[in-house]
């Protein structure tokens, strides 16, 4: 089955409800500091998807797809990788000075259908989208671009791992993500596809949702040049994330939703 004969079956019951469902918990990687030194250090780093944020209670965050990129560009192993019920963990040695991008970037399809009566959902990427059987019901696909981000940094912020890609939804950073503070101001630019997103929004959350009443989560839009401003009020980690839904670039009639998040320490003044 081709992309295009899946697409076609695709056009006329694609609806925008099964890919936000897909997408309703939130996928973070949380590591153990931000800014280190010293001559041996390491950072461990837990993944999870779960309805609150750095709270594990849902499963554990797959890393098939993590990149972790040295301050001079370099890949660099993960170290000591494990899955289990809720999380995700592995270490990182950061031998070179500066920052660290660790990365994890999903590009592919969402499908879901009806088989002998019962609903079935599948994700892949476009070249094992032929997994999916032939002659189902109730088709319906999406493409899905979805990017996760944690920066480390030894010694002092360096800008040399921040590469633009200029495929889906990227935080090209203005103001360093290792250099936040609170009470300061904190500038991100938003690109899509290598362009300014302008109008996007961006939802930030601090820690700690479990332990009160409301999420109090900030929400924000870019300007013009797909830039945004943060004021952190409270020294802790936050969630970062800005989502979009437009057309598919690969699949005829059907939308691509593309998705940014991050983690980052906010330190006290």
């Amino acid at each position: 089955m081709t992309v295009k004969n899946l697409a076609a079956c695709a056009l006329a019951l694609l609806t925008v409800g099964v890919s936000l469902q897909a997408q309703a918990h939130r996928a973070w990687m949380l590591p153990s500091a931000t800014v280190l030194s010293g001559d041996e250090a390491w950072v461990t780093v837990d993944g999870a998807i779960s309805n609150s944020v750095f709270y594990f209670e849902h499963h554990p965050l797959r890393l098939d797809q993590l990149e972790v990129r040295s301050p001079s560009g370099k890949s660099v192993e993960a170290q000591n990788q494990a899955q289990g019920m809720y999380r995700s963990v592995f270490d990182v040695e950061l031998v070179e000075d500066g920052t660290y991008t660790l990365e994890i970037h999903n590009n592919g399809v969402f499908a879901r259908y009806k088989l002998d009566g019962e609903t079935k959902r599948w994700r892949g990427t476009f070249d094992e989208i032929d997994e999916i059987p032939d002659g189902v019901d109730d088709l319906s696909m999406s493409e899905t671009d979805r990017r996760i981000q944690v920066f480390v940094t030894k010694g002092a912020p360096t800008p040399g791992t921040f590469k633009v890609r200029g495929e889906g939804l990227e935080m090209q950073p203005i103001t360093h993500p290792n250099d936040l503070f609170a009470g300061e101001a904190a500038q991100f630019r938003f690109l899509l596809d290598g362009k300014a997103a302008a109008g996007l929004e961006v939802t930030v959350i601090r820690d700690g949702i479990r332990y009160r009443d409301q999420v109090n989560e900030q929400v924000l839009k870019t300007n013009e040049d797909g830039v945004v401003e943060i004021l952190w009020d409270e020294p802790g980690m936050y969630w970062l994330e800005a989502e979009s839904e437009l057309d598919s670039k690969k699949l005829e009639d059907a939308s691509r939703h593309v998705g940014y998040s991050a983690t980052l320490e906010v330190l006290p003044l």
